[in-house]
């Protein structure tokens, strides 16, 4: 079995250097540690978990709590801290269950910290006890004494709509208020309102369409309801909307395939705009213009936090990333005349 004193050796350092370059310590040069562990891959250096838990008094592991909604930007950002998280030596457990049932298993495990979602029920706002293990919220900032790594959705939802009023539109509809409250979501809906209100258009020319949950399926039904037209709030006809906001990816998606359906070309007919900026959207059948925080810098910013927290955990506070946006060809000008 080859050893990190193997390893110096054939390297022609110390251990402690190393032991420092298998970490991935900031104090040892980026050149020595490419070239050590390039020397511990040829050698089949495989690192002695449990020897290291001995000596560190730690799992070497985090928990997190996988949502109970199925939604694909929160699957992605949780490989990508996955990814992270193991090229730094912590591996990363999901507990698929209820909160109290994930807590209950960590604990068990001694995890050495756990990530919890604020959009999942229950929240940032329902917290078991960790028995000490230091708790990481993503979403839901200030509903929780928690450290928090979160997202300016307002200001993401009215950049969207910045955008689109800059295009010309003048009726947009948003589509995402699910049945079930939501604060993330609510957020984004109280963004979308504000903005189209301080753009002087009219309440009736900027919908927001009811959702059962935020999977494509339930943005394709509301989408579908939305072309279809009929009466407003306020029992008089409402025109279609010449431009969507989605507040999600999943529900773009249901978007663009009721838009198809309904032989409304994107952009030319109707421009679709949604929040979640992840590669995903400029590999749909018409790529969507987005709005959001990078994924890779959320994902950098999740598993530093995490084990930042390990280390120091009053160290880490809550974190609010500012979002852009990504223009594609899925907006335009609206038509002339509908």
């Amino acid at each position: 079995m080859v050893t990190i004193k193997d390893i110096a050796q054939a390297a022609g350092v110390s251990f402690s250097t190393v032991s420092k370059a298998l970490r991935d310590s900031p104090l040892v040069t980026p050149e020595t540690k490419r070239r050590i562990i390039a020397i511990a891959r040829e050698m089949g250096y495989q690192p002695n978990i449990a020897a290291r838990r001995l000596v560190s008094k730690r799992s070497g592991a985090v928990g997190v709590v996988w949502p109970s909604i199925e939604r694909t930007a929160l699957s992605t950002l949780i490989t990508r801290v996955g990814d992270r998280l193991e090229r730094r030596g912590t591996a990363m457990l999901l507990s698929i269950g209820g909160m109290d049932a994930a807590f209950a298993t960590f604990r068990k495990f001694q995890v050495d910290a756990i990530l919890v979602f604020g959009g999942m029920e229950g929240g940032a706002s329902h917290i078991p006890d960790s028995a000490g293990i230091p708790v990481l919220s993503y979403g839901a900032a200030g509903y929780a004494p928690l450290p928090t790594v979160d997202v300016n959705r307002g200001a993401a939802i009215r950049l969207a709509v910045r955008h689109l009023a800059s295009l010309g539109h003048r009726r947009i509809a948003y589509i995402g208020r699910p049945e079930r409250y939501d604060p993330l979501q609510a957020v984004k809906i109280e963004a979308f309102l504000d903005e189209t209100g301080a753009l002087g258009i009219a309440a009736h020319d900027a919908p927001v369409a009811d959702v059962q949950g935020m999977e494509v399926h339930d943005g394709y039904a509301a989408a579908r309801a939305l072309f279809a037209g009929g009466p407003g709030e306020s029992g008089a006809s409402r025109r279609r909307p010449t431009a969507v906001v989605c507040g999600s990816y999943d529900l773009a998606r249901g978007v663009l395939r009721a838009a198809a359906e309904a032989g409304l070309d994107v952009p030319w007919a109707l421009s679709v705009a949604s929040y979640d900026n992840i590669p995903q959207m400029a590999e749909l059948d018409v790529p969507v213009t987005a709005v959001g925080a990078d994924i890779d810098a959320m994902a950098e910013l999740v598993a530093d936090s995490l084990l930042r927290l390990v280390e120091q955990p009053d160290a880490v506070g809550t974190v609010t990333l500012e979002p852009s946006l990504v223009v594609r060809v899925s907006t335009a000008p609206p038509p002339a005349e509908i």
